[in-house]
């Protein structure tokens, strides 16, 4: 179970559920037509000596009804990357990946010149990312700038002594992140986030709804997913289910305008037919979304 101030690596508590998200990065990558490619994701699961995820990678065999192999993170990451390019063709040339557990999009992406990415993250697993690049001689496309902090922590401080410029417009993402922060953190977050946004920012979310019974979906899933490598990640011990905020609405009161898309519409948007699911997961797809909220004052481009 979570407990204030409670820390993890990449192969334990929050931090598996990144390694997991690698993994389905990485099968995604190995796709004849794949929505995103990630390199990175591969070396990262390799470097865990996680026996489960490098088994998934490994044998193809062991995929087949793998909620990591169902293209879902194909569209989350594809939907990121999106928001972070828009975002650069439209002049901002400041990034902050919030949670960024083993996202390698300072590497991957093509950043234009001037770009600094902030990556905030556990101690413990930007430590492991680093050492993993390193190890492969990994070049960043960007001024990228590790700073080790707790999300549910002051963590604004750090990111200006990491030289953050808050009269700068910038991109945000909070990517699979919500869920594991308690309510009242969520909406530290999004106060942080708005009070540091120049006019010209954006942030990137997905959020589940608020109606959706998480007891029941994990319990399916507990049972759904028993042989995967996702077994012994307890979401229920994971997730925050306490009273919180609803994006949309938070930033609506405080002036941004949002723009949410669901699952479906991402998959028509990229041309992708979404999977067949058991009946059980459906509430959960259709109860998330990807939102994209911007400070409707603009920035002149670069």
């Amino acid at each position: 179970m979570r407990t204030e101030g409670d820390t993890w690596d990449i192969v334990s508590s929050v931090g598996a559920t990144a390694l997991g998200v690698a993994a389905a990065r990485a099968m995604e990558t190995e796709e004849p037509d794949a929505l995103v490619r990630d390199d990175y994701a591969a070396l990262f699961v390799t470097a865990s000596r996680h026996e489960g995820m490098n088994r998934l990678l490994d044998d193809p065999s062991v995929r087949d009804g793998s909620m990591l192999s169902s293209g879902m993170i194909g569209l989350r990451t594809k939907f990121y990357d999106d928001h972070f390019l828009a975002a650069a063709a439209d002049g901002v040339r400041q990034a902050v990946i919030l949670a960024a557990g083993l996202d390698a999009r300072a590497y991957r992406l093509p950043w234009p010149a001037g770009t600094v990415v902030f990556e905030l993250d556990q101690p413990k697993v930007l430590e492991f990312k680093r050492q993993v690049l390193a190890d492969n001689d990994a070049v960043p496309a960007a001024d990228r700038r590790e700073i080790p902090v707790d999300l549910r922590d002051d963590w604004p401080a750090a990111l200006l002594d990491a030289g953050f410029d808050p009269s700068a417009p910038t991109a945000w993402t909070a990517e699979g992140l919500l869920p594991y922060l308690p309510g009242a953190a969520q909406n530290a977050l999004f106060e942080r986030v708005e009070r540091l946004s120049a006019p010209g920012s954006r942030l990137a979310l997905d959020a589940l709804s608020s109606s959706l019974d998480l007891d029941k979906m994990i319990d399916f899933e507990d049972e759904y997913m028993k042989n995967s490598p996702m077994s012994g990640i307890d979401l229920r011990g994971l997730f925050y289910t306490d009273d919180r905020a609803e994006p949309e609405a938070w930033f609506a009161a405080h002036g941004w305008t949002a723009t949410p898309v669901t699952v479906s519409e991402l998959a028509v948007r990229y041309d992708r037919e979404l999977p067949k699911l058991p009946e059980q997961f459906e509430a959960m797809f259709q109860g998330s979304r990807f939102v994209t909220v911007a400070n409707p004052r603009t920035a002149p481009s670069a």
